[in-house]
């Protein structure tokens, strides 16, 4: 199914990107028997009662809680006082949060930069992402609301891009940005407005393919088995291109995804890469394939 037959849901953030305490913090509040839609909630977490929204909004975004208000298992296992990382001091985590974010599409924004907006352009504005959200709104006729959609990109756009100033609190920085998947550059252009000379700024926000240095195979091969169902091999192709894929969500160029590959068939004798003929293939043998959480479990020695 095609990303944009799906739903989409913007909003819901009050606003506020996520903060790096924000998810441990929720997940103790509701571990304890806390609920947020309870009116102690602001004391309990101690914060205001839109934080407290946003809170609830990015643990679910995050895949960290359902729709019924229930830690899932990605939760407990990364967040839990005994669990992977829950003060998030492993970057392989953010880059574990950010697959969760874009795949499963709470967020919409995510999803659609990622898996859509890229395949038109590496290079965006603002105005061209929005433009872009009201040629997909015209296309599937459903009705979005484009200053919803603008402050969704200015929290997409804190979530991920490197603050410069020096100055700004390390509490008040989105959780995402270590993993500098997005960077941003502006652009003077001259214009004639009125018969006057004016110069245009144009900032540009890039998201480009690389190698991934700081992405951990273990993730990816994770990334993978989320994505692949039941099927034993996996087409090369699929992997670097298709939405949801990890080639897509984790902004991997060829030799980047082939250098993650090499690696998952040198730590999994379970995985072979398989070329002939043209035909690139990554396979499980004897038809089995490890748990995701497994690898998991492996990568983080629980």
């Amino acid at each position: 199914m095609s990303i944009t037959t799906l739903k989409y849901t913007f909003s819901g953030h009050e606003s506020f990107q996520c903060r790096y305490l924000w998810l441990k913090k929720g997940y103790d509040f509701i571990k304890n028997g806390g609920s947020f839609t309870k009116e102690d909630a602001v004391v309990e977490l101690g914060v205001g009662k839109n934080m407290v929204g946003s809170i609830r909004y990015w643990m679910k975004a995050f895949d960290l809680l359902d729709s019924n208000d229930k830690l899932t298992q990605l939760g407990i296992k990364l967040l839990d006082d005994e669990g992977y990382d829950p003060y998030l001091e492993n970057i392989a985590s953010l880059w574990l949060l950010h697959f969760h974010l874009v795949t499963k599409g709470h967020a919409s924004i995510y999803s659609l930069i990622f898996n859509e907006l890229r395949r038109e352009k590496i290079e965006f504005t603002k105005d061209s992402f929005l433009g872009f959200i009201k040629r997909l709104s015209e296309q599937t006729g459903t009705a979005i609301n484009p200053n919803t959609v603008e402050t969704d990109f200015g929290v997409f756009q804190k979530m991920y891009l490197r603050s410069e100033s020096k100055d700004l609190d390390e509490s008040f920085a989105g959780i995402l940005t270590e993993i500098d998947l997005l960077r941003h550059k502006i652009v003077y252009t001259e214009i004639i407005e009125n018969n006057k000379k004016k110069e245009n700024k144009q900032e540009f926000y890039v998201i480009e393919n690389t190698e991934r240095t700081t992405l951990p195979s273990a993730i990816v091969l994770y990334g993978i088995l989320q994505q692949s169902g039941t099927d034993i091999s996996l087409n090369f192709n699929s992997l670097e291109q298709d939405p949801n894929q990890v080639g897509t969500v984790f902004a991997l160029n060829r030799t980047g995804l082939l250098t993650k590959i090499e690696e998952i068939v040198s730590e999994n004798s379970n995985v072979v890469f398989s070329d002939q003929a043209g035909i690139r293939e990554l396979q499980f043998k004897n038809d089995s394939k490890p748990d995701p959480f497994q690898i998991l479990d492996e990568y983080y020695g629980h």
